[in-house]
């Protein structure tokens, strides 16, 4: 690596770092929040986390300003916005009465996070329409939304229903996994798809405003489900394609056999 490379690639560069270090702000004020008893709270601060973490890339690539040193910072900080927040936010809300089995499925989850960030910077190519594994933006987002799902439900302060351990074990499987996922930062270089997209994102915010607490679980229950989902349908592809061509091999043969006789 040349000395101008490297110190492109280790240069800081403020506008983006400022909302990746929002980004930890909220991760950080969520943990408060969260060992105060507010969990509401905590849960929208990992929203808008995830909102400030989506900014500073997309500033960055706009305004040319990518660098090595704000890929890494983002990682630290996601390992604590959508890592350890998230994963105390479960353990102080729904987990605690699980004993053992609680606090190891949050350390589980701190851990899978750590793993994710770093398969992702080390695979991370600029190009890639999916990522590979759960985002932990998504994951840490899940966890908010059924929050604030289980509070519109009328539950009120901590819960113990078995469905949420489950919920942070299959999180954290899941962003390991090879399962691929859209990923929504790759610009669509045509105008009528690009209209497309403005007028989807429109009506999907007035979904959300409409209804918060709903449409944000059902989206992001919908796209975690989605990289099985399409796991198991890429399978069953790969399964039944071979065979169908091989019944119209066989039968492209005996006709031969038949025209030759």
């Amino acid at each position: 690596m040349s000395n101008t490379t490297q110190e492109m690639s280790s240069k800081f560069h403020p506008l983006p770092c400022m909302f990746t270090i929002a980004s930890l702000f909220c991760g950080f004020y969520s943990i408060v929040a969260a060992i105060k008893g507010d969990f509401t709270t905590s849960a929208y601060a990992i929203l808008i986390a995830a909102i400030f973490d989506g900014l500073d890339g997309r500033i960055a690539r706009l305004t040319g300003t990518t660098s090595t040193f704000g890929m890494e910072l983002d990682s630290l900080c996601d390992l604590v916005s959508f890592g350890v927040a998230p994963g105390l936010l479960a353990y102080l809300w729904a987990l605690q009465s699980f004993h053992r089995y609680g606090w190891l499925a949050g350390f589980l989850y701190v851990a899978t996070t750590a793993l994710r960030l770093a398969r992702f910077n080390c695979q991370h190519s600029g190009t890639s329409k999916h990522f590979v594994g759960l985002p932990c933006p998504a994951a840490a987002a899940m966890i908010s939304a059924t929050v604030l799902f289980c509070h519109r439900l009328g539950f009120e302060g901590t819960v113990n229903h078995i469905s949420l351990l489950f919920l942070v074990y299959i999180l954290s499987y899941l962003m390991v996994s090879t399962h691929l996922y859209f990923s929504f930062k790759q610009p669509s270089s045509q105008k009528r798809k690009t209209f497309r997209l403005l007028v989807g994102t429109l009506l999907l915010f007035i979904l959300v405003a409409s209804e918060p607490d709903v449409m944000l679980f059902a989206i992001f229950a919908v796209y975690i489900a989605s990289g099985p989902i399409f796991a198991l349908f890429r399978k069953a592809r790969k399964i039944f394609k071979p065979k169908n061509l091989t019944e119209s091999n066989q039968q492209q043969s005996s006709r031969q056999d038949k025209e030759l006789s």
